[in-house]
C-alpha cells in the first residue's frame, strides 16, 4: 500500500492511517515526493513549507495515534489552502504584489475547522490575483498549468487546488466559488468540485456581510465521497457569519435512486450561450450516462430574460468584489498595482447607485423564484460547467467563442452565474474528454439547500460513469 499512497482516495487514506496500515510519516513523504517531482512543471502549490518541519509534524501525528488519540478524519493529511484564505503562520498573497511579505496571524474560519480535524498545512494553492477570472495566473507566482496539457490553463480561481488534485499532490483540496471558481477548474482538471448552498460554509473571515451573498468556500476532491467529507468539515453554523445555515447532517447515505428521476438540461440555453465546438458533444456523453441510469431528461430553454440576468450579475458582482479593496483604489500609488479585472469591477461599482443594486436584487429574486417553480417539476437541473476547453496558457482570457466576441474578461463563463445568483448547491463532475484530449464537465444543480441529496445524485452518476480522476499524464 505504501507505494500507492497518493492513489488512495481521501476516504481510503483516512481509513488506512487510522488502521495503522500506513504511517502519517510515509503519507507525508509520498506526497512531498510527488510535489517535488511534479509541481515545478505545474505550479499548483506555492509557499511550500520546509520538509524537515512537515516530516516532524507527521511524526507527531504518528505518536498521537500510538497513544490512541486522533484529531479527526484528516489526521496527518498534507493540506494546502487556496491562497485567498488565511492559514496562521503562512504567507497569504491573494496573488497580488500589494500583499508582499504578508503573513497571516489567524486561520480563516473554514481553515480553522480543517486544522481541528487533523490536517498538516504544507503550503497554499495558486489562484488568480484576488480570485478574479477563471484563469490561475498572477504577478506573484505566475501561471498554474493544466496537468493534461501544460500549454493550457488550469482554470480558476481554484485552479491550483484542482491541478494539485489531478496530479495527486494533495488527497483533497479546498476552494471558493463566486463565478464558477470550484466548477470551472473541476471541469478543466477532471476532478470533482462542489459549490455548497449559500450559507452552508461560513464566510472565510468569520465576519461576512449581510449583503455578501455571492461567494462561498467549498470542497474539491478526486471523488464525490472525498468532497462530501471535506464539506462536512467546512460546514456548520457560526454566529460570526450572520448568514450561515444551521447545522445538519451532510453525510452521504449512498448513491441516489435515479430510476424515474426527472432532470432538465439547459445546454446552450436555447442558443443564447456560445460554446467551443466539441464541448457540448462531451457533455452529451454525460447525459447518455444519466439516461442509462433511468433519468428522464428534458432539454429546456430557460423562460427568463437572460440578458437582464447578466446585467444584474455585473452589478451585484462588482459591488461584492470591490468593497474590500476601496482603500487601495483610493490611493494612486496602490491603485497602479490593481489589475485590469479589478479596475473593470471598480468602473461598474462606482457608477452604480443604491437603486441599481436594489433593482439587480429584484431580478435575482425573480430568477430564484423561476428556478423554484422548475424544481416543482424536476428533481435536478443540469448545465455545462464551462463553455470552452482549457485554453492557451498565454491568453489572459478567451476573447471569443466560436466566432462570438466576449465583451468582458469573464463573459466566457456566463454559464455558471445562474446557480450562484440563486444560492443553489452544485456538484461539478467530469463529463469526459474531447477529441483534443482535454477534459470538461457538467453541473448537477440541486434545489435550495439540498446539498446532501445533490452529492448523492453526483455519487450515483460517478459510479455509473466510471469516472477516473487523479490520472493526469505528466
Amino acid at each position: 500500500m505504501t507505494g500507492d499512497i497518493t492513489r488512495l482516495s481521501a476516504a481510503a487514506l483516512s481509513r488506512a492511517i487510522h488502521l495503522r496500515q500506513v504511517s502519517c510519516l510515509s503519507v507525508m513523504e509520498a506526497y512531498l515526493d510527488r510535489i517535488d517531482s511534479l509541481n515545478p512543471a505545474v505550479n499548483a502549490i506555492v509557499f511550500r513549507r520546509p520538509s524537515t518541519e512537515l516530516l516532524e509534524e507527521a511524526r507527531a501525528c504518528d505518536r498521537e495515534l500510538e497513544e490512541g488519540r486522533s484529531r479527526g478524519w484528516m489526521h496527518g493529511f498534507p493540506q494546502a489552502v487556496k491562497d485567498l484564505s488565511e492559514v496562521q503562520g503562512l504567507p497569504c498573497s491573494w496573488g497580488s504584489p500589494l500583499f508582499d511579505n504578508f503573513v497571516s496571524t489567524a486561520d480563516s474560519l473554514h481553515v480553522e475547522r480543517v486544522r481541528a480535524t487533523g490536517a498538516i498545512f504544507i503550503g497554499k494553492t495558486n489562484t488568480p490575483e484576488f480570485g478574479l477570472g477563471s484563469h490561475t495566473t498572477n504577478p506573484v507566482h505566475g501561471p498554474t498549468r493544466n496537468p493534461y496539457d501544460r500549454t493550457r490553463s488550469a482554470g480558476g480561481s481554484s485552479g491550483g487546488a484542482a491541478a494539485a488534485l489531478a496530479c495527486r499532490m494533495l488527497p483533497v483540496a479546498d476552494g471558493s466559488d463566486m463565478m464558477g471558481s470550484l466548477r470551472n477548474p473541476a471541469a478543466f482538471n477532471n476532478v470533482v468540485g462542489f459549490r455548497p448552498s449559500f450559507g452552508r460554509v461560513p464566510g472565510p473571515k468569520g465576519n461576512e456581510l449581510f449583503l455578501g451573498q455571492l461567494a462561498t468556500s467549498g470542497p474539491m476532491g478526486k471523488t464525490v465521497e472525498d468532497a462530501a467529507l471535506l464539506l462536512a468539515t467546512q460546514a456548520g453554523y457560526d454566529r460570526r457569519d450572520p448568514l450561515s445555515l444551521a447545522d445538519e447532517s451532510l453525510a452521504i447515505r449512498g448513491p441516489a435512486t435515479t430510476q424515474g428521476m426527472k432532470v432538465a438540461w439547459f445546454g446552450d440555453f436555447g442558443g443564447y450561450l456560445p460554446f467551443e465546438p466539441g464541448v457540448l458533444d462531451v457533455d452529451c456523453k454525460a447525459l447518455a450516462v444519466l439516461a442509462n441510469m433511468g433519468c428522464d431528461i428534458d432539454e429546456l430553454v430557460p423562460d427568463f430574460e437572460l440578458p437582464k440576468l447578466w446585467e444584474a450579475w455585473m452589478i451585484l458582482r462588482s459591488f461584492s468584489v470591490t468593497h474590500g479593496l476601496r482603500a487601495f483604489y483610493d490611493q494612486p500609488e496602490t491603485r497602479s498595482l490593481l489589475n485590469r479585472q479589478q479596475m473593470f469591477e471598480f468602473g461598474i461599482a462606482l457608477s452604480c447607485s443604491a437603486a441599481d443594486i436594489f433593482n439587480a436584487s429584484v431580478v435575482r429574486t425573480a430568477w430564484y423564484q423561476y428556478l423554484c417553480r422548475l424544481f416543482e417539476r424536476y428533481d435536478f437541473i443540469l448545465m455545462p460547467s464551462a463553455q470552452v476547453f482549457p485554453f492557451d496558457i498565454d491568453l489572459s482570457w478567451p476573447t471569443e467563442i466560436d466566432g462570438k466576441a466576449m465583451d468582458t474578461y469573464h463573459r466566457w463563463m456566463e454559464v455558471v452565474i445562474g446557480p450562484t445568483l440563486a444560492g443553489l448547491p452544485v456538484a461539478a463532475v467530469p463529463a469526459g474528454f474531447g477529441v483534443n484530449g482535454l477534459p470538461t464537465g457538467i453541473q448537477l444543480v440541486g434545489p435550495p439547500r439540498s446539498d446532501r441529496a445533490t452529492l448523492e445524485f453526483a455519487l450515483a452518476y460517478e459510479q455509473s460513469a466510471d469516472i477516473r480522476t487523479g490520472d493526469a499524464v505528466m
